[in-house]
Order: structure tokens, then sequence, then C-alpha cells
């Protein structure tokens, strides 16, 4: 698993294709909050699927359901990750994908005010 680290947008914009790395076959974590956004680049001929773990429960005992998230061929998603997602034991979310051919990543931080 690796540790994604945000990339800060500056008030003069950011290019966003130097940010991408590629995603690990065992998934990744990044920072959670608001304006954090995960990018997910799929440039293979099939379509993935990232999932964020939704670590919480309701009424002590019901699990939330993961979120997932299917990124066409050929396309890119941006994949807000709020605090829903925080791993109480990292402070990060969790990633996986279904398959990381031609997947790449990159984690974004915006100015919220």
């Amino acid at each position: 698993m690796a540790a994604l680290a945000p990339h800060v947008v500056p008030l003069v914009g950011l290019q966003l294709d130097a940010q991408f790395v590629a995603a690990a076959s065992g998934g990744d974590d990044c920072p959670v909050g608001a304006g954090v956004v995960l990018v997910v680049k799929n440039a293979d001929s099939a379509s993935h699927t990232v999932t964020l773990a939704t670590p919480g429960t309701v009424d002590g005992d019901l699990a939330v359901a993961d979120r997932t998230v299917t990124v066409a061929a050929g396309t890119t998603e941006l994949i807000p990750v709020t605090n829903t997602y925080r791993n109480p034991a990292t402070g990060r979310a969790n990633l996986t994908y279904d398959g990381v051919t031609s997947v790449s990543v990159a984690v974004i931080r915006v100015a919220t005010s």
C-alpha cells in the first residue's frame, strides 16, 4: 500500500498531468478532508472500480457500505475524499482498485475558502 501525498493547488494553478503515479496493486491510502480530491486516470481499454473504505457504523453495529466508483475506459474521474472515509487508526482513507493496469492516481487539495 502506497501513501499518496496531496498536491496543493496554488493560486497560479497546478499542471495536473505531472502529478499522477501508478495505482498500487495492494491499494493506496491518502489524506481526507474538505477540498481533498482523488483523481483517477484510466488509460486501460476496460473500466476499473475504485473502492473507498467507509469505516463507520450506524446504530452501533450496522456497517456503512464502502463507496465504489467505476472509472470508464479512457476517462478520468474526480472523487471527493471527505472525512467520512477517515480510518480511525491512521487518519487516512484506504483505497483499493479492482485492477491497476494503466490506472494512475493523484491526490489534489484545493482551498475551500
